[in-house]
């Protein structure tokens, strides 16, 4: 029986992870077919990952066809899973969206502030169109969606897109899962950890070991030094008094909204040292990108974990195990609500506990929103909307009020000064704000 997978955004630096991820599951999950697509513009990387790919499949030994193609409804045609990990105005444009925020005194981050708003300004509308391709070539095929900022895009695509059969992952939860793991000497996979919340606004509020709780726990080890930051987030710390009062773990990217002035003097710092993480990024693409070339290279080179999203494959990878087993195991994605925080709405996407079947993730119940974050959960979801509905709309006024409601923004006057110049910086790539943007 035939497997087809297709993976959008096929030259990026992190394909050898998910190429890794079902080499290793090729047992319980054994793909008979892997189409790499990709843009114009990633032509030459395009074929550089192609080549590290099939020499990755040739070493293990898999019986996998491996081809890559710019011909993206070919890729798609009969596949039956669709991983996208696309960067729309590549790295240039998140240099952009970290620069323009920085430079006016806000925090510049790819998928926080301005700078994830415009993010998802770029993305939806490229995604829309990717969902409308699967829905005609490949109707039955799930869609598994790495690109950031995950959670918006998520919702932007089971709300406006026919193609309903879309599921967002990220690394954040298997991070910290196996950080808790490391420093409770346990097994990540003996270790749960109830999740409450959205995608890089998600908090931990139970932690188990083989059906044990050690919430307390870890909260002592997370006041002392507990540190489950990705690459690209340099650790802060949490104070006792924060940790204490709230009695939930929070995740790496909290740092932004309760260390703000924190951070952003460190960004600022770094920004004129060595030039923001987009260009640090860059560099360390180069030098990946010089690693792939190598005929001799038949594996992930150790390097790759340097880049902030990487171990993507074990998220990616197992959900798409689990969902062609039924196995019916437990992962944190990000789906539809229906019901699992009843402080949200039902067509809200969350970043959830779920159950994995074949016909996708049943959100596990985790009650109400605790009320140390209720306020700001509430507050960030609607933010999420209004950035929805201004990707999708295309209209000045409600992009305004998404930067309005974002809280590492929240200010009426400079959130237009900001929101103007992105406009405008990233024109080229903002096709449902061509008619705004010439009245600016």
């Amino acid at each position: 029986m035939s497997l087809k997978v297709a993976i959008i955004g096929g030259g990026s630096s992190y394909t050898p992870e998910i190429i890794e991820g079902m080499i290793n599951r090729y047992d319980s999950f054994p793909v008979t077919e892997i189409v790499l697509v990709d843009i114009e513009a990633g032509k030459e990387k395009l074929e550089i990952i192609g080549n590290l790919a099939k020499r990755m499949i040739e070493k293990a030994g898999k019986p996998i066809h491996l081809s890559w193609t710019l011909d993206r409804k070919k890729a798609l045609t009969n596949a039956d899973f669709v991983s996208t990990q696309i960067r729309v105005g590549g790295l240039k444009a998140r240099e952009k969206d970290e620069r323009i925020p920085l430079s006016h005194g806000f925090i510049g981050q790819e998928t926080n502030g301005a700078g994830g708003i415009f993010k998802a300004f770029r993305t939806i509308p490229v995604l829309m169109d990717i969902a409308k391709d699967i829905q005609e070539l490949c109707p039955n095929a799930w869609m598994i969606n790495f690109t950031n900022p995950a959670g918006i895009v998520t919702e932007a695509l089971m709300k406006h897109s026919a193609h309903k059969k879309v599921i967002g992952v990220c690394n954040i939860p298997y991070n910290m899962r196996h950080s808790v793991a490391e420093i409770l000497n346990a097994e990540p996979n003996d270790v749960k950890i109830e999740f409450v919340g959205m995608n890089h606004f998600v908090f931990g509020q139970k932690v188990t070991v083989k059906g044990i709780d050690r919430t307390e726990e870890v909260l002592e080890k997370l006041r002392d030094s507990l540190d489950y930051s990705p690459a690209n987030i340099v650790s802060l710390g949490w104070s006792k008094t924060f940790i204490e009062s709230m009695k939930l773990l929070p995740n790496p990217y909290h740092e932004y909204y309760f260390h703000t002035k924190e951070v952003l003097a460190k960004d600022i710092k770094a920004y004129e040292e060595h030039g923001t993480r987009a260009e640090v990024v860059q560099k360390l693409e180069d030098s990946l990108f010089e690693l792939y070339k190598d005929p001799e290279l038949r594996d992930k080179p150790k390097e790759l974990e340097k880049r902030g999203g990487a171990f993507y494959s074990d998220v990616a990878c197992s959900l798409m195990d689990s969902i062609y087993n039924n196995k019916e195991d437990i992962q944190t994605v990000n789906t539809l609500n229906n019901g699992a925080i009843p402080d949200l709405p039902a067509d809200a996407v969350i970043e959830v506990n779920s159950v994995i079947t074949k016909d996708g993730p049943k959100p596990i119940a985790v009650g109400k929103l605790p009320s140390a974050v209720k306020g700001i959960i509430l507050q960030m979801k609607n933010f999420e909307e209004l950035v929805v509905q201004a990707a999708t709309s295309g209209n000045y006024q409600d992009a305004y009020l998404a930067f309005v409601a974002n809280p590492l923004l929240a200010d009426e006057k400079q959130s237009k000064v900001i929101l103007d110049e992105m406009l405008i910086a990233h024109q080229q790539y903002l096709p449902q704000f061509k008619d705004v943007i010439k009245t600016l």
